[in-house]
C-alpha cells in the first residue's frame, strides 16, 4: 500500500505544479496532503496510524514531514547557505548599476572585427557576469536588450544570436560564484554522510567487520570545493561555445559577419575597455581568489563581492565630481592593510608585548576608513535612483523563495523516505545491468528530462536528496560528491534551454523584437544544448577537470594533511614505490653515508637511537620487496576473483531483497491477523514460501569455489597490508629518530640561555621564599617547555617546584639537590651537543634532506610542496575500491 500513495505523493505534486500552483507550496503541500491522508486511511482500517509508512511506531508518520520542523529549521541554518543571499545581493547590484551593460558594449566593440566578433563577445561577457552576477534572467535580459539589438542590425542569423544570448545567459549557472552550487554543495554534503553509512553497511554485510578504514570513506564536498571543481568545466564550455560561435562565422560568413568598430582602437578607446573590464575582473579575482588561495570561506568570500559589488555601483551611478573617490579611498586602505599585516604582527592580544600599538592603530584607521568607504557607496546607491532598495527587495524576494523551495523540498523529501520511495529507488537503480555507469546515465537520463519541466532549484533539491547517496556509495565507481555535483550541475543547465519551460527562453522572448520567432529562438539553443551535453561527456570521461583543483587547493592549503593520512594511502603508496625504484642509488648512497658518521659522543640513549636508525634503513628495501611481492600476488588473483566477486554479490544482493520481501510480509501477516482475514493470510504466506524458495535456489548459484578463492584474496590483502605496515615503520624508524636528534642539538643556543636563570635558582633555593623559588621555577621550566630535549633538564625541576609549592621547609635540602643535579644534567646536556653541532650535525641534518621525499616521507607533518601537484593528479582520478567490498 505505500507504493500506491508514493504514487499519490507525486500526483498530488505534479497536478499542483501543472495548474501554475507555487513550486514553493506545492512540495510541502504535497507531502502534507498525502501523509495526512496515509495516517487517517491505517487509523481507519488498522487502527494504527503508521500502517502505510515503512517505519514502525505509532508516531513515525509524523518525523515524515509534517512536525519534523526542528530538523527542516537546520536545513536553513547550514553555514553553506548563508552564502545564497551575499552573492544574489552582489549579481543584482553589478545588473543594477549598468557595469554588466557597460560590460557588454564593450566587449562588442573590441571583438566586433573578428569573424562571429558579436557572438564572440556575448559569450566572453556572459562568463564575466557568470563569475559576477550568477543570475540567469538579469544576464539572459540585459543582452537581449542590447546585444541582440545590434547583432540583428549586422545580419546575424536569429538562431545564432537568440542561441548565444540563452546559451551565455545559463553560464552563470555553472561558473563560480553560483547559487545553483551552493544548493548542490547543500544537498550532497547530507547524501555524502547517508552514503558513508550505507558503504560502512555494505563493508559490513560483505566483510562481517564493523569498523571500515577511513581510506574507503565517500570523499565528500563543500561549497569552496564544489567553487574550484567547477571552475574548469565551466571553462570547457565557453570554449565549445567560442569554438563553435567561431566555426559557424566561418562557414557561413554571412550569417555572423565582422562588425567594424567606428570609434577606432585609439587610447581612449582602450581607456574604456579597461574602465569596464578590469573592476569587475578584480572583483572575481578577490572573490574566487580568495577562496581558492584558503584566505575566505565562500560565505566570507560573498560578503566581500556584495561589499565589492556595492562600491562598484557606487562610482558607477555617481555622474559628478569625485565619482571615484569612495572606490579609491576603499582600495587604498585595503591596501595599507594588507601592507601593515605582511611587515607587522597585527594581533591585538600581543600588541602591547610586541610594542605595536601604533601600527595597531593606523591598522584600524586604515579599517575606519573602509567601512567609510562603504558607507559612502551605500548611500550613493541608496539615494540615486533608488537603487540599494530595489536590490534589497529582489534580494529578499529570490532569497525568500530559495529558502522555501528547500523547506518544502525537505518535507517532500521525507515524506517519499517515509513511503519507502528510497528503497524502490535503490531497488530500482541497482538491478540495472551494466552497474554503476548505468545508474548514473539513467540519472543524468532523467534529470535532463525532469530539465524540460523543472527549474534548476526544484531538481537540485528534490532528485539529489534521493539518487545521490546511491550513487556515491557504490564502491565500484568512487566517484567524489564535488564530481557527481558538477555532473549534475551542467545537466541542469539545460534546464534553461530546453523547450517548453526553459526560463532562458521565455526571458529572451520577453524582451526580443516582435520580427524574433518563437521558432527561431527555440532552433537557436538546440546547437548549445548538444555543447551541453557534449560538455557532460567529457567532464564525464575526464573527471580530473573536476577534482584536481579541490584537490589542489587542499594540499597546497596552510591545513594540508600529513602524507599519512588514510585518504592518500594509495597514491603515497603508488609514489613511494616509483621513487624506491628509480632513486635506489641515492637512497642507498645517503644510509651509506650516515652509517660512516661518529655517534661515539652521543649520550647512550641517542647512540642506541641512531644504532637502530641504521639497523631499519638497512630493512627498508628488503621489506619493500616484500610488499611489492605481495601486491603483485594480490594482482595475479584479480583477474580471476573480479568476475566471481561481482557475481556473488549480486547475488547476495538478490538475497537481500528477498529478505526485506519476507519482513515485509510478515508484517502484512501482522495486520491481516489482527483483522481475522483468513483468505488473504494464506495468500500471505504462500508469498513467504515463495520468496524463502527464491532464497535457497539464490544460495544454490553461488559459485562452489567462491569461499575458497574468497578466503585467498582476503589472505593477500591481509600479506600487502602486513608488508606496507613493516616497510612504513622502517621508514619511520629510520628517519624520525634523526631529525628529533638535529632538533634537539640545534636547541643548545636556547637551552644555554636556562644557565643563568637556573644558577640563580640554585643560589636563593637555601634561604629564598618558597612562593618566589615556585615562581623562579615555574619560569624555568617555561623556558625549557618548548625546546627539543628540554624534558631531561625539566624533570628534576619539576619535583622541586612541587617542594617548593606545598611549602615544605623539612624537604627544601631535597628540593635543593633536585635543582643542583638539574644544573648538572644542565651542563652535561650542552657539552654534548655543542661536540654534536661541531662534528656530526650537518651529516644528519643532510640525510634527513636526501631522503625526505622518500623514506621520511610518511613522517613529515604535511604533504610538502614537492607532491601536491603529484599527489593532486592522482586523487582526480576516481578508483574503483569494489574489491574491498
Amino acid at each position: 500500500m505505500e507504493l500506491y500513495f508514493l504514487i499519490l505523493l507525486f500526483m498530488v505534486m505534479i497536478v499542483a505544479l501543472g495548474s501554475g500552483f507555487p513550486v514553493a507550496f506545492a512540495l510541502p503541500g504535497a507531502s502534507i496532503i498525502t501523509i495526512g491522508l496515509a495516517a487517517f486511511t491505517g487509523w481507519a482500517l488498522f487502527d494504527d496510524n503508521s500502517a502505510f509508512f515503512i517505519q514502525d511506531g505509532p508516531v513515525e508518520w509524523l518525523t515524515a514531514g509534517v512536525t519534523n520542523f526542528r530538523g527542516i529549521y537546520w536545513e536553513v541554518e547550514r553555514d553553506t547557505l548563508i552564502a545564497i543571499p551575499l552573492f544574489i545581493f552582489m549579481g543584482i547590484m553589478l545588473q543594477r548599476s549598468k557595469i554588466a551593460e557597460d560590460l557588454l558594449v564593450t566587449m562588442a566593440k573590441l571583438f566586433g572585427p573578428v569573424p562571429g566578433g558579436l557572438g564572440i563577445s556575448v559569450v566572453v561577457v556572459g562568463a564575466l557576469l557568470a563569475a559576477t552576477t550568477g543570475i540567469v534572467g538579469a544576464t539572459v535580459v540585459a543582452m537581449g536588450l542590447i546585444s541582440l539589438p545590434a547583432m540583428m542590425r549586422n545580419n546575424y542569423s536569429p538562431s545564432l544570436a537568440t542561441g548565444t544570448i540563452c546559451a551565455s545567459g545559463t553560464l552563470g549557472q555553472i561558473i563560480p560564484p553560483s547559487i545553483v552550487l551552493i544548493i548542490l554543495a547543500d544537498q550532497l554534503a547530507s547524501a555524502a554522510d547517508q552514503a558513508l553509512q550505507m558503504r560502512k553497511a555494505l563493508y559490513k554485510d560483505a566483510t562481517g567487520e564493523f569498523s571500515m578504514p577511513s581510506s574507503l570513506d565517500v570523499i565528500g564536498t563543500s561549497a569552496g570545493d564544489m567553487f574550484l571543481g567547477a571552475f574548469l568545466p565551466g571553462m570547457v564550455l565557453v570554449g565549445l561555445y567560442l569554438l563553435y560561435i567561431l566555426g559557424f562565422a566561418l562557414l557561413r560568413p554571412s550569417n555572423a559577419p565582422p562588425v567594424h568598430n567606428d570609434q577606432g582602437f585609439n587610447r581612449k578607446f582602450f581607456l574604456q575597455v579597461i574602465m569596464a573590464l578590469v573592476p569587475p575582473f578584480l572583483l572575481i579575482f578577490v572573490v574566487l581568489g580568495s577562496i581558492i588561495m584558503g584566505v575566505a570561506t565562500v560565505n566570507q568570500a560573498g560578503a566581500i563581492g556584495a561589499v565589492g559589488a556595492t562600491i562598484m555601483a557606487g562610482y558607477r551611478l555617481y555622474e559628478g565630481k569625485g565619482t571615484y573617490r569612495p572606490a579609491i579611498l576603499a582600495l587604498v586602505s585595503v591596501a595599507a592593510i594588507i601592507i601593515l599585516q605582511a611587515v607587522y604582527d597585527l594581533n591585538i592580544r600581543t600588541v602591547t608585548a610586541n610594542g605595536n600599538e601604533f601600527v595597531v592603530g593606523l591598522a584600524l584607521l586604515a579599517s575606519a576608513l573602509f567601512l567609510f568607504a562603504v558607507a559612502w557607496s551605500g548611500w550613493r546607491t541608496l539615494k540615486i535612483d533608488d537603487t540599494l532598495k530595489g536590490v534589497m527587495i529582489e534580494t529578499a524576494k529570490t532569497t525568500s523563495l530559495v529558502f522555501i523551495i528547500l523547506l518544502g523540498a525537505a518535507m517532500l523529501t521525507s515524506a517519499f523516505r517515509g513511503f519507502g520511495g528510497e528503497h524502490y529507488v535503490k531497488e530500482f537503480l541497482t538491478t540495472l545491468p551494466g552497474g554503476f555507469w548505468t545508474q548514473f546515465i539513467v540519472v543524468m537520463l532523467v534529470v535532463f528530462i525532469m530539465g524540460f519541466f523543472l527549474d534548476f532549484i526544484e531538481i537540485a533539491v528534490v532528485v539529489v536528496p534521493i539518487v545521490a547517496p546511491i550513487l556515491l556509495a557504490d564502491p565500484s565507481a568512487n566517484v567524489t560528491a564535488v564530481w557527481l555535483g558538477v555532473m549534475i550541475g551542467l545537466n541542469i543547465q539545460t534546464s534553461f534551454l530546453t523547450p517548453p519551460f526553459g526560463f532562458a527562453l521565455f526571458y529572451l522572448r520577453g524582451v526580443a523584437d516582435k520580427t524574433i520567432k518563437t521558432l527561431s529562438i527555440y532552433k537557436g539553443v538546440v546547437p548549445f544544448i548538444l555543447l551541453q551535453l557534449g560538455a557532460l561527456g567529457v567532464v564525464g570521461y575526464y573527471p580530473e577537470l573536476v577534482n584536481y583543483l579541490p584537490n589542489r587547493s587542499y594540499l597546497g592549503s596552510f591545513n594540508a594533511p600529513p602524507p599519512k593520512n588514510p585518504k592518500l594511502e594509495a597514491c603515497i603508496d603508488e609514489y613511494l614505490l616509483d621513487s624506491f625504484a628509480q632513486e635506489r642509488t641515492n637512497i642507498e648512497a645517503s644510509i651509506a653515508s650516515i652509517k660512516n658518521v661518529n655517534f661515539s659522543l652521543l649520550p647512550d640513549k641517542q647512540a642506541k637511537s641512531m644504532a637502530k636508525v641504521l639497523e631499519n634503513a638497512d630493512k627498508i628495501y628488503p621489506l619493500l620487496n616484500e610488499a611489492k611481492i605481495a601486491l603483485d600476488e594480490e594482482k595475479a588473483l584479480i583477474p580471476d576473483y573480479r568476475p566471481i566477486h561481482t557475481r556473488v554479490r549480486e547475488l547476495e544482493r538478490d538475497i537481500r531483497r528477498e529478505v526485506r520481501f519476507i519482513e515485509e510480509n510478515k508484517r502484512k501477516f501482522l495486520y491481516a491477523q489482527s483483522g481475522n482475514e483468513v483468505e488473504e493470510m494464506e495468500e500471505i504466506t504462500l508469498e513467504i514460501q515463495k520468496h524463502e524458495a527464491n532464497i535457497a535456489e539464490l544460495e544454490k548459484m553461488i559459485p562452489p569455489e567462491w569461499e575458497g578463492i574468497s578466503k585467498k584474496f582476503r589472505g593477500a590483502l591481509k600479506k600487502v597490508a602486513k608488508a606496507d605496515r613493516l616497510a612504513s615503520r622502517a621508514m619511520a624508524e629510520a628517519y624520525e629518530p634523526v631529525t628529533e636528534l638535529v632538533a634537539v642539538i640545534d636547541a643548545a643556543p636556547d637551552l644555554e640561555k636556562v644557565t643563568n636563570p637556573l644558577a640563580t635558582l640554585v643560589g636563593q633555593a637555601a634561604t629564598g621564599d618558597m612562593a618566589m623559588l615556585t615562581e623562579q621555577t615555574k619560569e624555568i621550566e617555561a623556558m625549557l617547555a618548548p625546546l627539543a630535549g628540554g624534558q631531561i633538564v625539566r624533570s628534576d625541576l619539576s619535583k622541586a617546584r612541587r617542594i617548593f609549592d606545598k611549602n615544605k621547609q623539612d624537604d627544601r635540602e631535597k628540593a635543593i639537590a633536585l635543582i643542583t643535579s638539574a644544573q648538572s644534567v644542565l651542563a652535561t646536556e650542552l657539552d654534548w651537543r655543542k661536540n654534536a653541532a661541531q662534528s656530526i650535525r650537518d651529516d644528519l641534518a643532510q640525510y634527513a634532506e636526501d631522503v625526505r621525499l622518500t623514506i621520511g616521507l610518511r613522517s613529515l607533518s604535511r604533504v610538502p610542496k614537492e607532491l601536491v601537484t603529484p599527489l593532486s593528479n592522482c586523487q582526480a582520478s576516481h578508483r574503483d575500491i569494489s574489491l574491498f567490498f
